[in-house]
């Protein structure tokens, strides 16, 4: 997930804000979030859409889907079964268990709008997945040659001796995400990132950490399965890797199909 927070537009929302703020670099206390545009604050504006680090709010469940009923032990096997070669360090560490103990901490995952809508989101979230891990074989970046380094991010400054490559079902990248998803989960994101690779409930709620603060919003809005690869890899789209773009529609139209839902417009980015 080669993801990156943008801070542009935060002199407008700092007269756009309702509430003071305390910081433009969002070094914030534990007890208030960090807004999209980078300041700190409690309330809508800063826990709300976009939220970046601290309490984020996630909007309430609307309906009563059953998560664990749609993401079946056949499905989820189903999946890892597919993964190739016996190299797979992810198998037996991606387990379904460790991904319904990971949402008890999310339960507006998969639970926006009708049953249908609940049923693409769940097959949006396992495509992601399925590509970013190859299948769940996966869980760490292949190539970790760069560290994925920001430097230019005060909140979390980088430990000179970790790599903040990919890591996780979603493959979490970069330091501001490492030390984000921490803050918001109770590890140490900046110091010890080793541990989305070695913890497999830490692991999937990195990936829902990001899914519901990066994703969800935009996907149950109606703006489509393209919007949520332009959020997870935004690099691939307008042409940057066709061949990937359609390979995550490629999952998710096969998730849908075993769910019996359609897959609605918008696929691509």
């Amino acid at each position: 997930m080669k993801t990156s927070l943008l801070f542009a537009g935060i002199f407008l929302a700092g007269i756009l804000l309702p509430e003071p703020v305390t910081s433009q670099s969002c070094n914030c206390a534990r007890n208030l979030c960090c807004s999209k545009y980078g300041y700190c604050g409690t309330g809508d504006a800063y826990c709300g859409d976009g939220c970046q680090g601290g309490p984020c709010s996630q909007p309430p469940p609307t309906n009563n889907a059953d998560v664990p009923g749609i993401v079946t032990p056949a499905f989820f096997n189903g999946i890892v079964a597919k993964a190739a070669g016996n190299n797979c360090p992810g198998r037996g560490f991606y387990t379904r268990d460790a991904f319904l103990n990971a949402i008890k901490g999310y339960p507006s995952f998969g639970k926006s709008g009708t049953i249908a809508d609940s049923k693409r989101e769940i097959a949006a979230f396992f495509a992601h997945v399925t590509h970013e891990t190859g299948f769940f074989c996966h869980t760490e970046e292949i190539d970790r040659s760069n560290k994925y380094c920001d430097k230019t991010n005060t909140q979390y400054p980088c430990n000179p001796s970790k790599s903040y490559h990919g890591r996780g079902p979603i493959q979490l990248t970069g330091n501001y995400n490492y030390g984000a998803a921490g803050q918001s989960l109770g590890f140490d994101g900046v110091n010890n990132p080793e541990i989305v690779a070695r913890d497999p409930v830490i692991s999937f709620k990195t990936a829902l950490w990001f899914w519901m603060n990066r994703v969800h919003r935009d996907f149950v809005s109606g703006k489509g399965f393209g919007a949520t690869i332009r959020a997870v890899n935004g690099g691939e789209c307008n042409g940057g890797a066709p061949n990937a773009v359609s390979a995550r529609v490629r999952y998710y139209t096969d998730y849908c199909n075993q769910f019996g839902v359609e897959t609605g417009t918008n696929l691509r980015c």
